[in-house]
């Protein structure tokens, strides 16, 4: 079904509005955040029938919401937003996640400058290609046992760390400090520990990378004073998540919701919006499970940072370090406080595809950026540029602390396979001084640019609308990818 374009309401440069009056069955509005410019990408799929149908979710709170990164996804669309009330009703939904839990972005920020760095940039990038592994199903050079992946699951990055795969400071930056409360490894199938056994610090194929980048520019220079980052210095990007342990989850919640939710009561016009009440057993059982593999995630990530690490030295001696920056989810559920209609109210904020951008002053937010707000990393796509944002104040007052994650497919992954652009993808960018290396031509030619919204124009409706502030903009030099 395409969207009928006149049943969107315009509020103002920056939001546009489903009301609730739209569709049957939706319990509240629908809000989008973008421009006249990105909505043309907007609608050619079905993300906006989905934002409207997320507004059906029984206990929601507030709207649903879309960031301007919005695409079509599975039940919800990825750039897609929703809270729910436990205590009225509210339900949590694995579509309001994903399949690949807590995928999510650590920013590292070095010592050396792109100056220094991009002589070896070629050397630098084979270097991390050999380290790192990358592609569908590879292991890693992380071994551990049944017994040992359970405690992984417990603890997230902090058991790599206890484990000589970091530094203890490297949680302090880490949103959670790279562990969740409330994961249960008994919650996981033996199945999905199967998957995920050998892919700790692995970045996995499709959208997922590591990129050398440096700093372009700053707008915020007391934040960017704060994050340690400066022009012209070297940072590294890296884009993963709990891997086939992540996704064996989802599926196995998603069945279990599917064949529960007429106990419950629960008619919705999606099956793939399959949910439960948070406080039955079955939705218990999905946050323990979920939470478990959010912490896999965090350890992945881990791992990933020690092996850069690892490479730099080799490349550039001794005297290089990387440091955490941040390291912040974009496929998540969690327990939070929100007003909600003038409230404090305890909600399940569903983020899938969106990152929280707590503003200043957040318990949440670690010590050392709790006066600018939280870090908020944005990919682009490898041949554009990536942004970090902090938090702002119009997020606490309108989406539950979120902001977009991403610029957003505007093509599918077989349309980029078959694209004009993609015959000579990695030719365009070694021209541009973009070095990649991949595990299959695929992986480059599947993430072209021309496959993603500008990430320029969506980075300016979030910061215009007040949800997240521009601190930096990082453009890549080298990319590995699956």
């Amino acid at each position: 079904m395409v969207f009928d374009l006149n049943q969107l309401e315009k509020l103002d440069d920056y939001r546009w509005l489903i009301p609730r009056r739209a569709r049957s069955g939706m319990l509240t509005d629908a809000l989008v955040y973008t421009n006249d410019r990105l909505l043309k990408d907007v609608v050619r799929d079905q993300c906006l029938e989905q934002a409207a149908n997320v507004a059906m979710l029984p206990g929601i709170a507030g709207r649903s919401l879309a960031m301007p990164d919005i695409h079509q996804g599975y039940g919800f669309p990825i750039g897609g937003v929703a809270a729910t009330v436990p205590e009225e009703g509210g339900v949590v939904s694995p579509g309001g996640v994903g399949f690949d839990i807590n995928c999510g972005v650590r920013l590292l920020a070095g010592t050396l400058t792109v100056d220094e760095v991009r002589p070896k940039i070629r050397e630098l990038v084979n270097q991390l290609f050999r380290d790192i592994p990358s592609g569908a199903g590879r292991g890693g050079d992380v071994r551990v046992s049944y017994q040992d992946l359970d405690r992984v699951l417990e603890e997230g990055a902090a058991w790599m760390v206890a484990h000589d795969y970091g530094r203890p400071e490297d949680l302090e930056t880490c949103e959670e400090a790279g562990t969740i409360d409330g994961a249960d490894p008994a919650a996981v199938s033996d199945r999905a520990k199967k998957r995920g056994l050998t892919q700790i610090g692995t970045l996995g194929s499709g959208n997922h990378f590591l990129e050398v980048q440096y700093v372009e520019q700053t707008f915020d220079d007391r934040a960017a004073e704060v994050l340690g980052l400066a022009p012209g210095q070297i940072v590294v990007l890296v884009h993963s998540g709990s891997r086939g342990l992540g996704h064996q989850v989802c599926t196995d919640s998603l069945r279990d919701m599917d064949e529960s939710m007429h106990r419950y009561g629960i008619d919705l016009p999606d099956r793939q919006l399959a949910c439960v009440p948070v406080h039955s057993k079955e939705g218990q059982d999905y946050l323990a499970a979920m939470r478990a593999s959010a912490n896999f995630a965090w350890a992945n990530r881990q791992g990933i940072t020690h092996f850069t690490r690892g490479a730099f030295r080799r490349i550039f001696g001794d005297g290089c370090d990387l440091r955490v920056v941040y390291d912040v989810c974009h496929n998540i559920a969690k327990l939070e406080r929100h007003p909600v209609k003038g409230r404090d109210r305890l909600v399940m904020v569903h983020r899938k595809g969106a990152t929280r951008a707590f503003a200043p002053g957040r318990p949440e937010v670690p010590d050392a950026y709790r006066d600018i707000g939280q870090p908020v990393l944005i990919p682009g796509s490898m041949g554009t540029a990536s942004y970090v944002l902090v938090g702002a104040e119009g997020a606490m007052q309108e989406t539950f602390g979120t902001t977009c994650h991403g610029a957003g497919r505007v093509m599918s992954r077989t349309a980029a396979r078959k694209s004009e652009w993609a015959a000579n993808a990695r030719g365009r960018l070694e021209e541009q001084g973009i070095i990649v290396r991949a595990e299959t031509k695929d992986g480059i030619t599947e993430e072209i640019p021309e496959a993603y919204k500008d990430v320029d124009a969506v980075v300016e409706v979030v910061h215009n609308a007040g949800l997240s502030k521009k601190v930096a903009r990082l453009k890549p030099i080298g990319v590995v990818k699956g």
